[in-house]
This record gives C-alpha cells, sequence and structure tokens, in this order.
C-alpha cells in the first residue's frame, strides 16, 4: 500500500481557537494550565482529522504557541542573557517576552527580532547567538508530543529544525558566523534522537529548506559535516525535507547525506524529479510533494498521478510516499466550514483537511483501487469548470495591460526636483512625524462589524459609528501633535481584504484563516479571475478625515504585489499578469485620492521582499514585474502629490536597488527590533528618497519612552541626512490598545522635537 504522509498541519484550529486562547492568557484572563490544555485538545483534534484524512503518518511537534524557530531555540537553551532569569522563574513568561517583548513589574524587555519565513507570509522569530554559545537540551516538548499522540493510538513521525537550516536562520550578535556552532549543536540533537529513538519513534523529519537556496561551500561543508555525524548516533530513521523549490546544485549534496530519505518539492518544481530519481540511491525513501501546501486551489490530481507513477516506475512501491509539497501551515484547515461560498467556486478549492484527501486519492490510485477513479472524475469535472468559467476572464481588463506603455510605470519628474514642490504644498517640519495607517481597532470596533456584517446593526448606524471613530482618531492625533495624519482604517477588517471586497475577480472565505505569526491570523482573499475596481474604494473616509483637519491627511492603499502575496492567487496565468492587473485598479483609485484633494497617498508593499525568489538567478525577473507593478500604481499623479510606501520585517541589502527603483517619495522601514541595523543597507547605497526609520515595535505591548526613541533617531541621523529622516512607528497600530498608543506616540513626537532642537542648535 502507498503510504500517505504530512510534514506539517495548521496550528491555530479551525476557527482560530489557539488565537482565542493565546491572547486570552496574554490578557490575564485564564490561566497557563488552560492555555495548554487548548494546545492539548488542538493537537489531538488535528492528529486525528489527519488520520481520517487518510494519513498514514502524521506528524508531530509541528504544532507551537508562537513559533516553531523559537521552539526550537528554547529547545536547545539558545536563550539570549536578558531572558534568562524570568525564563527560569516562569518558562512561558519567558518564551512569550522572547516572542513579544514585555514590560510589567520592573521588567522592560524587547522582542526577538522577527522575519518572514523564506518567500512566505508566515513570520518567524530570529534566534540571537554568540560565538561562545552553549547549547544543552532544554525541553522535551518534541519527545512529550511525540508521546501524546502515541497515547491516543496515533503513531507520527516528530519534525525537527535541521541544524544547518537553525543555524543559517539565526543570527549572530558578536558578527561571528553561527555555522561555526555547529559542532557544539550537533550533541544536542544527538541526545534528543536517542531519546525519540528511545520512545519508539521509527522516523524522524529534520527540516531543511535552505537546500533549495544558494548555498556557498562553507555552508554545503556544514551539511556535510552534520549528517556524518548523525549517521553514527543511535537514532530513528531520518527524512531529510526540503521545499519551497527545486534542489537544483544542491541535488548532489542533498541525495548523498547519509539519511534515510528524502522529501521533495514538485510543486514548486516538478521538473527536478528525473534527477532526483537519478541521483538519489534506491534503498532509500523518496516523498514526493504532489499537493500544494501553500494555495487553496484543488490539485490537479492526472498531472500529479502522472509525476508518481513515472516515480514508481523507477523505483520499489515500499520506497515511494505521497505528501503536500510543504508542511500545510500555510493553507486553512477544512473547506467543511465554508458554508457561504457558491458551489462552483467551492468545487475549484482544497483545503488542508481535502489536500490529504487528495493525496489519499493519488496512492489509491497507484494501488489500482477502482474508488480512486470516481474521486480522479470529480477533480477533472471542477478543473475543466474552472477553465471554461466566464466568471475567471474579462476581456476589457487583458485589454488594458496589453496597452500599457513605458511612460504609464515613470513619475514625470525625478525625485529631486518632485521634493520641492511637495515641500510648499505640505510645509513639514525636520522630522516631520506620521504613523504608518491603522489605529486601534479595539473590541467596539470589531463588535460594530461584526453586528453591521449580521445585520443588527444597519448601515447608517454602522457609518455614523465609524464617522465618530475617525474624528476621534484626527483629535488625537492633532492633540498629541503629529504632523501627517491617517483617517485610522477603522471600516477596514484586513489591508488585502478590505481592498480585495471592493475588486472584480476575488472571492472571500469565512474561516480560511492562516497564521501570520502568533496569535495573528489572516484569511486571504481569493484571486479567482481578472482583477478590476468598479468604483472608488478609500475616497470617501480619506476626504471625511481631511475635512476635520487642515494638517495633511494620508490615503491608505495596500500595494499591487502585497495584495498578490498576501492572496491565495490564480495559477492559471503569470503572477506578473495578476499583479498588473492589481495596479492598474490601484492607479484609478491613486488618481481618484489625488482629484479629492489628498496630497500624500501611502501604498504599502510589506511583502516586496517575501516575493523575492529563493534562487538569486530569479531574482530580477521578479523585481523587474514587481517594481514596474508598484510604479503603474503610483504614476499617475502630479509631481506635488506625494507618495510614500512601507515595508517591514525584511532584510534590505540584497533589493536596495530595487527598492530605490520603486521612484516612492519616502519610505518606512520596520527597524526598532534590529535597532537600526537595517538602515546600513540604506546609507551605504546612498539611498535617494526620503526614509522614516520606525522608531518603536508595535508588534509589542511595552510602551518606549522617548529617550529611547531619541537614541534610535541619533543613531539614524549618523548614518543618513537628518533631511531625509522621518519619524514614525514600526508598523499599524491596529493591534495595540489606545492608552499605549497614545504614550507612545506622545513619546515619539517628544523625540522628533528634541532632534529638530538638536539639528537647530
Amino acid at each position: 500500500m502507498t503510504i500517505v504522509t504530512n510534514l506539517g498541519f495548521p496550528r491555530i484550529g479551525a476557527r482560530r481557537e489557539l488565537k482565542h486562547a493565546l491572547e486570552s492568557y496574554w490578557r490575564g484572563e485564564t490561566d497557563a494550565a488552560q492555555l495548554q490544555a487548548t494546545a492539548a485538545e488542538l493537537r489531538t483534534r488535528h492528529w486525528r482529522l489527519q488520520r481520517d484524512a487518510g494519513v498514514d503518518v502524521p506528524p508531530s511537534n509541528d504544532f507551537s504557541l508562537y513559533d516553531q524557530v523559537l521552539d526550537t531555540a528554547v529547545l536547545f537553551d539558545a536563550i539570549p542573557q536578558r531572558y534568562r532569569a524570568l525564563a527560569q522563574r516562569a518558562p512561558l513568561d519567558g518564551y512569550f517576552a522572547m516572542a513579544r517583548g514585555l514590560q510589567r513589574d520592573g521588567v522592560d524587555l524587547h522582542a526577538l527580532e522577527m522575519t518572514k519565513w523564506f518567500d512566505t507570509n508566515y513570520h518567524y522569530l530570529v534566534p540571537e547567538l554568540t560565538r561562545d554559545q552553549a547549547f544543552t537540551l532544554h525541553a522535551d516538548k518534541p519527545l512529550s508530543e511525540y508521546r501524546e499522540a502515541r497515547a491516543l493510538g496515533i503513531e507520527t513521525r516528530p519534525v525537527l529544525l535541521g541544524p544547518v537550516s537553525f543555524l543559517r536562520l539565526s543570527k549572530a550578535t558578536d558578527g561571528s558566523d553561527t555555522l561555526a556552532l555547529l559542532d557544539r549543536l550537533l550533541p544536542v540533537y544527538a541526545q534528543l534522537l536517542a531519546q525519540l529513538k528511545d520512545a519508539g519513534a521509527a522516523w524522524v523529519q529534520l527540516d531543511e529548506p535552505v537546500l533549495v537556496q544558494d548555498l556557498d561551500d562553507t555552508a554545503r561543508a556544514a551539511f556535510e559535516r552534520a549528517y556524518r555525524y548523525l549517521a553514527d548516533v543511535p537514532r530513528p530513521q531520518l527524512l531529510l525535507a526540503t521545499y519551497f523549490g527545486a534542489l537544483d546544485d544542491n541535488l548532489a549534496l542533498a541525495t548523498s547525506l547519509p539519511v534515510d530519505g528524502l522529501h521533495v518539492d514538485l510543486v514548486r518544481a516538478p521538473e527536478q524529479l528525473d534527477a532526483v530519481l537519478r541521483a538519489l540511491p534506491a534503498t532509500r525513501i523518496l516523498s514526493l510533494g504532489l499537493v500544494n501546501g501553500r494555495n487553496i486551489w484543488r490539485a490537479a490530481l492526472d498531472n500529479a498521478l502522472i509525476l508518481a507513477r513515472y516515480a514508481l516506475g523507477h523505483r520499489g512501491p515500499d520506497t515511494l510516499w505521497l505528501a503536500p509539497s510543504c508542511s500545510l501551515l500555510h493553507c486553512p484547515v477544512d473547506l467543511g466550514q465554508e458554508k457561504k461560498l457558491d458551489a462552483e467556486l467551492r468545487s475549484w478549492l482544497a483545503f488542508s483537511r481535502q489536500k490529504l484527501q487528495e493525496l489519499r486519492v493519488l496512492a489509491d490510485a497507484l494501488d489500482g483501487k477502482a474508488s480512486a477513479e470516481v474521486a480522479l472524475d470529480q477533480a477533472r469535472a471542477a478543473i475543466e469548470s474552472r477553465r471554461r468559467s466566464p466568471r475567471v476572464h474579462n476581456a476589457a481588463v487583458k485589454a488594458r495591460v496589453a496597452a500599457l506603455t513605458a511612460t504609464d510605470a515613470a513619475r514625470a519628474t525625478p525625485h529631486v526636483q518632485r521634493q520641492l514642490q511637495q515641500a510648499q504644498a505640505l510645509r513639514l517640519p525636520a522630522f516631520p512625524t506620521t504613523t504608518i495607517g491603522s489605529f486601534p481597532q479595539t473590541q467596539d470596533v470589531r463588535l460594530a462589524r461584526a453586528r453591521n456584517k449580521s445585520g443588527k446593526l444597519s448601515d447608517a448606524d454602522y457609518d455614523a459609528f465609524l464617522a465618530e471613530q475617525t474624528a476621534h482618531c484626527v483629535r488625537v492625533q492633532e492633540q498629541i501633535g503629529l504632523d501627517v495624519l491617517v483617517h485610522g482604517e477603522f471600516e477596514r477588517n484586513d489591508m488585502v481584504e478590505y481592498f480585495g471586497e471592493q475588486l472584480d475577480g476575488f472571492a472571500f472565505t469565512g474561516n480560511g484563516w492562516v497564521q501570520s505569526y502568533g496569535s495573528r491570523c489572516v484569511k486571504p482573499p481569493v484571486i479567482f479571475g481578472d482583477v478590476s475596481r468598479p468604483a472608488p474604494m478609500t475616497v470617501r473616509w480619506s476626504r471625511y478625515a481631511q475635512s476635520l483637519t487642515d494638517k495633511p491627511m494620508k490615503g491608505m492603499l495596500t500595494g499591487p504585489v502585497t495584495v498578490l502575496q498576501w492572496s491565495f492567487v490564480r495559477d492559471d496565468q503569470s503572477r506578473a499578469d495578476t499583479c498588473t492587473q492589481i495596479a492598474l485598479a490601484l492607479r484609478d483609485e491613486v488618481n481618484d485620492l489625488e482629484a479629492a484633494g489628498i496630497r500624500a497617498i501611502q501604498i504599502d508593499e510589506p511583502a516586496l521582499r517575501e516575493g523575492l525568489p529563493l534562487r538569486r538567478a530569479q531574482w530580477q525577473d521578479y523585481l523587474d514585474w514587481a517594481v514596474r507593478a508598484f510604479r503603474i500604481s503610483a504614476s499617475g499623479v502630479a509631481d506635488a502629490t506625494q507618495i510614500h510606501t512601507h515595508m517591514c520585517y525584511a532584510q534590505f541589502n540584497d533589493i536596495i536597488e530595487a527598492v530605490a527603483a520603486l521612484d516612492a517619495d519616502v519610505i518606512s522601514i520596520e527597524t526598532s527590533r534590529s535597532r537600526m541595523e537595517l538602515l546600513d543597507a540604506f546609507a551605504r547605497f546612498d539611498y535617494p528618497n526620503q526614509i522614516g526609520p520606525g522608531v518603536y515595535d508595535i508588534h509589542s505591548p511595552r510602551v518606549p519612552d522617548s529617550a529611547e526613541m531619541v537614541e534610535l533617531l541619533r543613531k539614524a541621523s549618523d548614518v543618513l541626512p537628518p533631511g531625509k529622516l522621518w519619524v514614525n512607528p514600526d508598523c499599524g497600530l491596529k493591534t495595540r490598545g489606545w492608552p499605549e498608543t497614545r504614550a507612545a506616540l506622545e513619546a515619539m513626537v517628544g523625540a522628533a522635537r528634541t532632534l529638530r532642537g538638536e539639528v537647530a542648535a
């Protein structure tokens, strides 16, 4: 019988049960025992769901209360010194302090840096290491969760982040090479593997996703050294898991490592199968990633079956496993929860549960079971329905894309000339202050939205409520002394979903939640067809907010690349074409905002770096179309209209030229967690336009004082001309409360005034 396995399952629950449990714990409404009980219930539910869907070997230790990379750091005692006393006294508090920061009872701790997990919208916490780092086995999470599943009668495969990927994803705070720590780390891996073997685990999955990236000789040598070492210790059999791309020039390395099985991603890179079959010893397990773990479209099972049968023709059935391309962390839990999607669209989709069922169908087809043919016929019908549907194709949109010229993607004059006109129009002081866009979405705001959606609050009453919230937000910003205001975005549920709801070509789920980080969950729109804008989307609230103040009001939009990256994107045309369609829709909105008197317009692109391919050879093609899409959206305005953009939690060094090519007049970026280190790239490049380096971390509940922000701004002024600098938080304030928001912004404005005084002196 063909074996079906899984690399990882969503943690949050079909209805975000983990999110609600975490936030209740953080508010002090529940205790650690209640949080852990919810976590255990979710693990049990998910193991049973996978088994019922046809998975022979589900994973364990893929669950996390916050992040799997942070879990690995804690597991091996890579706890920075500043958290150690708290972690020893209260381990859960120490864990969440590393994830979120902590400011309570005289304790004031910054969170660890956070950045994107490869080219996904999942964020991981970056472990901090030093050249004298020691590792010990600090906890027993993988062992206890394996035993937990076994007590339920479910045999699992524990999942660990592999040693080389863990070190490569970490940060050395003293400038040393993290891979130099490998020989200290390996004995701890060996100790853990021995414990899992003694507990009865037959297999352990070691995730090494960096194998699909460009590797230097040092990294290649680290892989060889690590897996030679682990080959000679008591351990279960090892499945080396790669995903998010092709092995390419790392194929010989991956297939030569002394492990017992290899997983490859045949959704992102089906072309690698033949080379893998030639290179992998015939006695080793080959795990085929055949259904997409990162998107929600139903699989073309006939195509997947061709790959599986081709592999079977070259290997014995006992050495072939079927699996998703990667962990299902990036997909919603169960399409069965979707009661409001129309039947046609629903028939085109598959969430995590359905993807596992697709794998079972493929396995049954390989095994010659007649029942598989019925499911294959259903899949064929759904694929054909989607291909032929008139809902998918819009000739007018395609014609508009085809008519674009180079002038549609360029401002009329260079920034240095535009800046003079913008200075006259906006009349801002040195170190102008602003925010990134959103203000606190309180319980009252969320409740009013829910009541309006359910029909319990009329549209007129809801509009009156939003107007009141917007007016309050404007008054608070004026009282604080901010220079460029925003309307607060109280009408918006999500920075992508809000726009998708008003664009043709988008559909929406009711429970299609995926984890972005920690308790932060998003419900990505589904881009199923050609994209266009039927009517203005944001003009009404921006115009209203501007009518309440004499200060400049920023219009707030999500950029085309981010809308693309943070949606479930159609897979029947190129991503570049879909992105260009979105850009044209946003261009219409930008022009309408300008016509309404909005003199500053922010087009957020936090996902620009996230979309960068994992192989450098593919970068330029992506950056060309991504930058062009942004410029199409922004280039229809007059010189005096100031275009802002925002990016967060990304390393800019490698793409700084592309960031400059966006030609935004002002870019705001996240820099507080790195203590302004990310500014070095802008300084070395001599970035030509204006920059707002974030001076405090909005993802942490701590409130920094003005002196702390002054210190950061001085560091920024050391590497960039003060005349280029803006002052702002790291990101939007949607998830924060009003008291902490007001206190932090007052401190921020005070810091800006201090810097103005120093420069004037």
